[in-house]
Order: structure tokens, then sequence, then C-alpha cells
């Protein structure tokens, strides 16, 4: 349809979309590789894939225009050189223990179409699909228990994490953990050589390249003047400085809040503890209920980075610095702490707004989505009995690429 990048809201409608429908990288995760790959659980995948098709149905059933990371990234990498270029950085970033073996899966990479070749890297490649020939090494005697030359990418279907659209321009994250960095990667490409994704013009906040992380799961676009950022267990407060002198000079965002939250896989990102679900209403976990700090970023007459320490009532803050009359904070699971944790654990505060006052959310979280609908939001279920085993929600598994303003 024709959507550039234009991102200047978290509930504003939703016009266009990336996921990622999860694959084969799914049925590589074993209790063996949990910790290397960052689950907890193993997701069923043909089911996983049926309710991750019911979510994009559901986008397209309002109007979303959804688009896929297999498809955007082989459009990219369609010229043979381009190709060629991408399957040695992926190489490079996938850590073998051997340059022989480098070459040898570069020269079985190159071969593939690109579409096959996108989704091999995402899938992973095993040791049993190339034969590398001799490789007598101590450090291939070391590796040789592990099935994979190249590892899989099974959170790729979190697609909020590896990049965020904000204003009219993209962040390409340095992601926090070895498992996830190459994702970044793909969008990369994407930007650079796919203009149907983003087109000549389309400003660039963050890079693969820059050397602190943050993640897409603390960027919440909470007005046309706003940027919220969680400084949390994956993204830095150097990254958080460097994306803010930047988008701060280059757009028309006036102020970055920076949510000091804890350190913690339960509270791993900003939207695992806090979204917003409409202009002047936001879900939120109990636990960060209290008084906040808040760090404010703004930019000085010079153009250099003024920070300002924030402390008070989180209701207190919003309400002041978004300029409303009163916010409403949704607690999830309600006044109940076992709903609060058990709902929590499966991402009831992890909702995906599609226009204001209209949420998608897991079934699952029945405490959460009454409470909800009760306040006058529109909620929109969808199944998760195998999504949820990846620890996130709508929210976390969409990277919304155009917005309408509100």
């Amino acid at each position: 349809m024709g959507y550039k990048i234009s991102n200047f809201s978290e509930i504003g409608k939703l016009n266009k979309v990336l996921l990622h429908r999860l694959d084969k990288e799914i049925e590589a995760l074993v209790p063996d590789n949990f910790e290397r790959l960052l689950f907890d659980d193993i997701p069923y995948l043909k089911v996983a894939q049926q309710e991750h098709d019911v979510f994009a149905d559901i986008l397209r059933e309002n109007g979303v225009e959804v688009v896929y990371y297999v498809d955007e990234t082989a459009k990219a990498i369609a010229d043979p050189k381009i190709k060629e270029d991408f399957v040695r950085r992926f190489v490079k970033e996938s850590d073998i223990y051997s340059e022989h073996v480098e070459e040898v899966i570069v020269d079985h990479l190159v071969q593939k179409e690109p579409l096959d070749l996108v989704k091999t890297v995402i899938a992973g490649i095993k040791k049993e699909s190339i034969d590398v020939g001799m490789n007598n090494s101590l450090a291939s005697y070391i590796a040789g228990g592990y099935p994979y030359y190249t590892d899989p990418m099974p959170n790729l279907y979190f697609t909020r994490d590896p990049g965020a659209c904000v204003g009219d321009g993209l962040n390409v994250h340095h992601m926090s953990t070895k498992a996830r960095r190459r994702e970044s990667l793909l969008l990369e490409y994407m930007y650079k050589y796919n203009k149907d994704f983003a087109p000549e013009g389309t400003k660039l906040w963050y890079d693969f390249d820059d050397s602190y992380s943050i993640e897409g799961g603390d960027v919440l676009v909470l007005s046309d003047d706003v940027v919220g950022i969680g400084l949390s267990q994956r993204t830095t407060a150097v990254g958080i400085e460097n994306f803010a002198e930047r988008v701060l000079s280059g757009s028309t965002f006036k102020k970055i809040l920076v949510f000091d939250i804890p350190k913690s896989r339960a509270f791993m990102h900003l939207d695992t503890v806090f979204t917003m679900v409409d202009f002047d209403k936001f879900t939120i976990h109990p636990e960060i209920e209290g008084p906040l700090q808040i760090y404010e970023v703004t930019l000085n007459k010079d153009g250099r980075p003024h920070f300002e320490s924030i402390q008070g009532e989180l209701e207190d803050i919003l309400k002041k610095e978004l300029n409303l009359p009163a916010v409403e904070l949704i607690r999830c699971g309600g006044d109940d702490p076992l709903a609060a944790q058990r709902e929590q654990w499966n991402d009831g505060s992890n909702t995906l707004a599609i226009a204001p006052g209209v949420v998608i959310t897991y079934e699952r979280n029945y405490v959460t989505n009454s409470l909800l609908d009760k306040k006058g939001i529109k909620v929109i279920t969808m199944p998760s009995s195998e999504l949820s085993r990846g620890r996130g929600g709508p929210r976390c598994m969409s990277c919304p690429v155009n917005r309408d303003r509100v």
C-alpha cells in the first residue's frame, strides 16, 4: 500500500506492521540450549503458527498491512552482490570457530535464492547439512558436540526488539545478547536496500554497529513530542543518550523520558510492565506503580543533552509530561496479587493498541482483559497457549511501521 515509516504515537490507528511468522528455528529449542537462546520453554510450532496467523488476520481485518521479516529481507538482498555481502556479514557475526568453515558456509549460502537464504539463516545451519571437509583443530574438536554451525534465531518472532520506527526514522538496535544480535542485521539490510520498506530519506537514529545496547521493547512513542525509554536489563544509559541526542536534534520530538525499571528478567523491557492503551489510559504492573525514578533528556541551545531527575508517582508524572487533565493506570491482574503475578508472566501488560482505545491481548489474561473492558477499552483477544511460552505478548510480536497521527 506504500506506507512509509511514520510513527508518532503508541495508539494512533495502525496502518502497517512488521511481523515474523515463527518457523523451524523454534524446533531448535531443547532444554540444553534454553539459556543460550533465552527461552524457558518450547512452543509447539504447529499450534504457535496457527496462533500467529490468527494475530495477523486480526490485524488485517482491522485495516493493517502486514509485512514479514523474511519477505522484506529477501527483497533487500535480491542483488547478488548485496546477497554475498549479507552472507559474509552474517557469518562473521555468527562466531564460527574456523575461517575454513566460514568460507565453506559462505559458498553454500550464496548459492541459495534470497527467500530460501533468509529462512536458512533464521533457522540455523546444522552441521549435518554441510560437509566442510577436513577440519582438524582444537576449536573444531571442542565445538564438536554442538549441532549447529550458526545458531538459530527463535526470538525473532518478537519483532519489537531488533528495531523501532520512531517518528519518520528507524532504529536498528544493538541487541544486548549475542543470541539476538544478528536479528538486527536483517533489519539493517531492509533499511539500506529495500526502498519499499524504507524509502529514500528515511532517517536512521540508531545503527547496528553502535556500541551500546538498546532494545525495542523499551521504546514507547508516547506523543508527538515525547518518547519514553526503559533503562532496563537490556537497554543502557549510554545507548539511550546517543539515541536521544540524534532523535531530538533531527526530528520534531522535544523530550525523552527515561524510566528506570528493575534490572531483571521479570521486568525485561518497559513494555512488559507498562503500555499505553488510550490517550489517558495505561496498563501497568503493580510493582512499578509507586514512586518511580524517571530522567528527562532534552537538548540545550548548543545541541548538547540536558538531564533532569524526576521523582514522584507515575500517574502524576504522565499527566504533567503529556499535558493531560487526568491519567488512569489499569493494573495487570487488578487487586489480586496472584492474578497480577500470573498474568504478568503471560504478558498481561503487553498490549498492542491498533487504534485509540482498541487493543489486542492474549485471551488467557482474562482478569486484566475484563478490567480493560470495564474501563471502556475495546479488547480483541487472540489465542496464546504456545506463543506465550516465549515470554512476550502482542506488543512484543509487532513492530509498527506506520500509524495515523493523533
